[in-house]
């Protein structure tokens, strides 16, 4: 890689996808398990829609694009914050949400997380620490 200083217009990143099965389970899983806000739902192609799902107060949101070549079920790499880690695993397996059996603690300089999955099996972190 270049290690010139190199300089572009990108200033953070708006949105990331998940692909799923079934939009409308999807949505609901998100804004009722999870609490998200729906920021926006549109048509998108035949019988399809554009769904965007975030935290309340989060600039970045998580799109929810139909499958299509894409299968769900993956890895998203997606860190989701908390400022209690305990507090929200606890609550989200009250809901029924399927999360980690028990929180995962790495010692000093690691904060305590957890994963969970959503009912494509699409998989996201939840880190505790102060943007949360």
């Amino acid at each position: 890689m270049n290690q010139q200083a190199t300089t572009t217009g990108i200033t953070g990143v708006a949105t990331v996808a998940v692909p799923v099965s079934d939009q409308e389970r999807a949505l609901a899983f998100y804004v009722d398990a999870l609490g998200f806000e729906k920021r926006r739902d549109a048509p998108f192609g035949p019988g399809n829609r554009w769904i965007e799902v975030a935290p309340p107060g989060s600039s970045t949101t998580i799109a929810l694009p139909p499958r299509g070549e894409v299968k769900p079920g993956v890895d998203t790499g997606i860190r989701l914050t908390t400022r209690d880690a305990e507090a929200d695993h606890a609550a989200l397996r009250a809901r029924g949400v399927d999360v980690d059996s028990e929180i995962l603690r790495f010692g000093p300089g690691v904060p305590p997380m957890f994963t969970l999955r959503d009912p494509d099996g699409n998989k996201l972190y939840v880190v505790e620490g102060a943007a949360g």
